[in-house]
């Protein structure tokens, strides 16, 4: 499974969920069943690598504006959920955290942002097609901490300033 073919699965699942994160999530299930498990194995490592590479102190920051605050497991179910946004969505937040302003045609806290369940996907998928739990996936660790510059995701004060045009779409 190349690129294009990872992110038309999320896209084609997406659009047929209406929008809805959890039946996405069952429908990326039974798309990755209808293939070999290679190509689910390889599913899992497109999104995996896009999950590490969004493991960003800015990002996070986007996150805890959206989502009004954001904890370690917060920002991981947000970052499954911003790969299940698509690839326009997903590079353009990676890139540019603040641009999410634009790029989300809307947002409510109470039911966006959170994908944990597409995270478990292609998991889920091999093991109902082997059996087995899927095997390690070959990709270099994650980085230990978020990269680039800390700073304190709860000071509102911080967020706004980094984040201007979130800040003033959904926070004002």
């Amino acid at each position: 499974m190349d690129e294009t073919e990872f992110w038309e699965l999320l896209d084609s699942t997406r659009q047929a969920a209406e929008g809805d994160v959890e039946d996405q999530a069952d429908l990326l299930v039974e798309k990755l069943m209808q293939l070999d498990p290679d190509a689910v194995l390889d599913f899992a490592r497109h999104f995996e690598a896009r999950y590490n590479r969004a493991y960003l102190w800015d990002l996070w920051g986007a996150a805890a504006v959206l989502l009004d605050g954001a904890s370690d497991d917060v920002f991981d179910y947000f970052r499954c959920w911003l790969i299940g946004q698509g690839r326009e969505v997903f590079e353009g937040a990676v890139h540019d955290p603040d641009s999410l302003a634009e790029l989300l045609d809307d947002f409510d806290d109470e039911v966006d942002g959170d994908g944990e369940d597409l995270g478990y996907a292609a998991d889920e998928a091999y093991e109902q097609l082997t059996g087995a739990e899927t095997p390690d996936l070959g990709l270099p660790p994650p980085p230990p901490e978020p990269v680039g510059a800390p700073f304190d995701l709860e000071d509102e004060a911080v967020l706004a300033e980094r984040f201007p045009a979130l800040w003033d779409r959904f926070r004002e």
